[in-house]
């Protein structure tokens, strides 16, 4: 499991804690926490909490941050779940058993579940509805969340991307090498709640438009 972390020492320790104490109790999994340039105790706490502490600095982004962290896994399947807190660890098992023989992702779909109150602006809902129709209209699909950034994935077939994303424009970076490659994606419903510390990095004009802009390039630029 990937947690990409930027200065969220006010909710890594309980995003850790319910991922070991409602998840997978018995199970042996690792969680890789990529402290992307925080300048508040998020590493120490990662590191407190059992997990295997990545430090990247200046920060980069959280597309940095998960290129960088991709190849250090080590298991078969790789999970990304945020630091923030506003997913839910107990619907992992969701994303996990619908990652079946020919399926190459699976994403845990904000829209398909719930949003609880103030977990997404209006602004960013319509920014993802049209981000989606996008996608769905250049690369023929029926997606409803492609900004999602809860997904599975196979370690196999992430190794072999070339990934380019620095920021939020990950998530389509990630979704539409799948779809390049002739890969199948399913969606699972997942809950998303408010953040209850911290704020958003994500800049609803400038990282919408970067992200519009890797979807064009992934569609019409050369394989990768």
């Amino acid at each position: 499991m990937i947690v990409p972390a930027y200065n969220a020492a006010g909710t890594l320790s309980s995003c850790l804690a319910a991922l070991a104490s409602q998840v997978y109790p018995c199970s042996s999994y690792e969680v890789i926490v990529v402290d992307d340039g925080s300048t508040d105790d998020t590493a120490a706490r990662a590191a407190a909490a059992g997990a295997r502490v990545v430090r990247l600095a200046p920060n980069g982004g959280k597309g940095v941050a998960l290129r960088h962290a991709l190849p250090l896994t080590r298991g078969d399947v790789i999970v990304i779940l945020d630091a923030d807190g506003q997913d839910h660890p107990a619907d992992i098992p969701l994303l996990l058993e619908a990652l079946r023989p020919g399926v190459d992702m699976v994403v845990g779909s904000r829209f398909l579940g719930r949003f609880g109150p103030g977990a997404i602006t209006p602004v960013n809902r319509l920014g993802n509805q049209f981000l989606t129709a996008v996608v769905n209209l250049l690369f023929g699909c029926h997606l409803t969340d492609t900004q999602a950034g809860f997904r599975a994935m196979r370690r196999h077939t992430v190794l072999g991307w070339k990934l380019a994303a620095s920021r939020y424009d990950i998530e389509v970076d990630l979704l539409l090498s799948v779809l390049r490659s002739g890969g199948r994606i399913v969606e699972v419903p997942v809950r998303r709640e408010a953040r209850s510390h911290g704020r958003s990095g994500l800049d609803s004009v400038r990282d919408g438009t970067r992200i519009l802009l890797r979807i064009v390039r992934k569609r019409f630029g050369p394989p990768t």
